[in-house]
């Protein structure tokens, strides 16, 4: 029975394993509002813009649906800028003087839960980045450390004898890992190049169990031009890139309006093995504040049986009247 049991388990992760490389948003999480803060996607956007950001993000995928996938992470990030308070408290320590980097140097921090069926992963992101002036233009690398535990939903095993050994077992696991990125950026348009998960850990369950789970390394493309149309208008197309070694693919075509920078909406795309989905996006920017919401609408039968999926981002930017990065691009 003992066995019988096991290979059950060991069948329904390893089922769950082929369904989130067959889609990417079911293993890492996925944001339909990418574009507002790039740096839940890219490292290497931590404190791209000379400011000081405190953001939280909200997503419940599929309402309705047992066992849907919910992403909630709150993420902070500032630029060490020459005049800031942290590089005045480092220059006091030193016994003699020399040109400052500082203003180069960007930081983050980002706390994460992310739900998917019986697979719960909770961590941490800490974030190191490095920006580069070229003109008017900026070229960036981040690299985040990644620690964060794994455990399964006891719940979704109910059905299973208490006593059993394997589920005696399935007990929270706890992982290292790290992501790396680039970015350029220019007044009128960015792009870049970011790699997750580039250890793969390898989840085991149980002490002599065969039942495990991966996560894959992930490869993400992002980039996003902007066309004013006038004075008030200004039209933003982005696409978000993602795949995986073991041929997976996914991509998000968004393209939205602002009126004053104060206002915005749009439309988006996003394809995917279960038929994709259609998203639509709306804005609004009160001074420090920003406010965004997002509504999925699945093309695939799961749609059905849920109420579709639902994003809300709220973030505080501040520092921008004395940034030393104007020209770069905003939120």
């Amino acid at each position: 029975m003992y066995k019988l049991k096991m290979r059950i388990l060991t069948l329904f992760l390893l089922m769950l394993a082929i369904k989130t490389v067959s889609v990417y948003g079911q293993q890492e999480p996925s944001y339909t509002q990418y574009m507002y803060n790039m740096f839940l996607t890219n490292p290497a956007a931590a404190g791209s813009d000379g400011s000081t950001s405190v953001s939280f993000t909200g997503r419940e995928q599929w309402i309705g649906f047992p066992g849907a996938p919910k992403t909630h992470s709150l993420s902070a990030q500032t630029r060490v800028l020459k005049n800031s308070f942290i590089a005045k408290a480092l220059n006091l320590r030193k016994k003699f003087s020399r040109r400052s980097s500082s203003g180069r140097i960007g930081a983050g921090a980002h706390i994460f839960s992310d739900i998917n069926g019986p697979v719960m992963r909770t961590g941490l992101h800490l974030t190191y980045a490095y920006h580069i002036t070229i003109r008017q233009s900026q070229l960036s690398f981040g690299l985040t450390m990644m620690p964060y535990q794994f455990n399964t939903i006891n719940s979704f095993f109910k059905n299973y004898d208490t006593n059993d050994p394997l589920m005696i077992n399935l007990k929270p696991r706890y992982v290292i890992d790290g992501n790396f990125g680039m970015l350029y950026t220019t007044p009128e348009y960015f792009g870049g190049l970011s790699v997750t998960n580039l250890f793969e850990s390898n989840i085991k369950f149980g002490d002599n169990s065969t039942a495990g789970y991966q996560i894959l390394r992930h490869y993400c493309i992002m980039g996003g031009y902007k066309f004013p149309v006038n004075r008030y208008i200004t039209i933003e197309p982005t696409s978000l890139i993602k795949f995986t070694e073991m041929g997976s693919f996914q991509m998000d075509i968004t393209g939205r309006v602002f009126y004053r920078d104060d206002y915005w909406g749009g439309l988006g795309y996003r394809t995917g093995a279960n038929a994709g989905a259609i998203s639509l996006l709306a804005g609004i920017r009160l001074k420090k504040y920003y406010f965004g919401y997002a509504f999925d609408l699945s093309l695939s039968p799961i749609q059905q049986y849920s109420y579709g999926s639902h994003e809300f981002i709220f973030m505080l930017k501040f520092g921008e009247n004395a940034r030393r990065y104007r020209w770069l691009n905003r939120y």
